[in-house]
C-alpha cells in the first residue's frame, strides 16, 4: 500500500463546526474519552479563545485546568459541551487508551513509507501543522512503578531523550485532535483515521521512527 503523504498542507479550516461534535461523539465510541480545548481567533485583538491575555499557545490547550478529570465518554455531556460551545477544539488525554507518538512532518512521511513497504499497519495517524502524530498501543499501568513515567508536553521518557525531535504523550499528557482548528486557518486532520482495530505495539513503532529522528 502506497502511503500518503504527510508533507501536504493540512486542510483549510471548513466554515463551518457540525464536524467537532460528530468527531467527539465517534471518540467517544472507540472508548477515547475527550474534553474541551480553545480555539484560535481571527478577530477582536486576541489570538485565543481563552482568557488568558496573551496565550503563548493559542488554540493548542484544553480550557479548564481539571482537563484530566473532565474528559469523558459520556455523549450527553459532549454533546452539551459542544452545543454550548461548537468551535471548542477537541483535546485527548494520552496514557489512557492510547499514547501519541509526535514527530516532525518530515520524519512521519519516511516512517509511513517504510512501514508501508515493511507491510506494518501504522495505526491512527494525524496530521498537526509540521508534526505527525502515531497513535498507538498504552502501556497502562506496568507493574514496576518506577516504568510507568509521566509525560509532559515538551519532554519524553529518558528512554528516547537521545531521539532528537521525537515526542512521546503518555501519562499526563494530551493531544490535539481533528478536526481542531489551528492558527492561519488551517485543521488538524486524519492522514489514517481510526477504523476500530487494535493499535499497534508502541516500542515497535518507536523503533521505526527512531531510524529517522537524526
Amino acid at each position: 500500500m502506497v502511503g500518503v503523504p504527510l508533507a501536504r498542507r493540512a486542510k483549510r479550516r471548513p466554515h463551518r463546526t457540525s464536524g467537532k461534535i460528530t468527531s467527539v461523539l465517534d471518540y467517544a465510541r472507540l472508548g477515547w474519552p475527550s474534553c474541551p480545548g480553545a480555539h484560535p481567533l481571527s478577530g477582536g485583538g486576541r489570538a485565543c479563545s481563552c482568557d488568558r491575555v496573551g496565550c503563548p499557545d493559542p488554540g493548542r490547550h484544553p480550557l479548564s485546568p481539571a482537563w484530566q478529570l473532565q474528559a469523558t465518554t459520556d455523549s450527553a455531556l459532549l454533546t452539551r459541551w459542544w452545543r454550548q460551545d461548537p468551535e471548542a477544539n477537541v483535546i485527548l488525554p494520552t496514557g489512557r487508551v492510547f499514547d501519541v507518538f509526535d514527530v516532525p512532518v518530515t520524519v512521519g512521511t519516511a516512517a509511513l513509507a517504510a512501514m508501508d513497504a515493511a507491510d506494518f499497519d501504522s495505526g491512527p495517524v494525524a496530521e498537526n501543522g509540521d508534526r505527525a502524530l502515531f497513535y498507538v498501543a498504552t502501556r497502562g499501568a506496568p507493574e514496576d512503578e518506577d516504568e510507568w513515567w509521566s509525560c509532559h508536553l515538551d519532554a519524553g521518557p529518558a528512554t528516547i531523550d537521545a531521539t532528537p525531535g521525537l515526542r512521546w504523550h503518555c501519562r499526563d499528557s494530551y493531544v490535539l485532535a481533528p478536526p481542531s482548528t489551528l492558527p492561519d486557518d488551517l485543521t488538524v486532520r486524519w492522514i489514517r483515521p481510526p477504523d476500530g482495530r487494535p493499535l499497534p505495539d508502541p516500542l515497535r513503532v518507536l523503533d521505526l521512527l527512531a531510524d529517522f529522528c537524526d
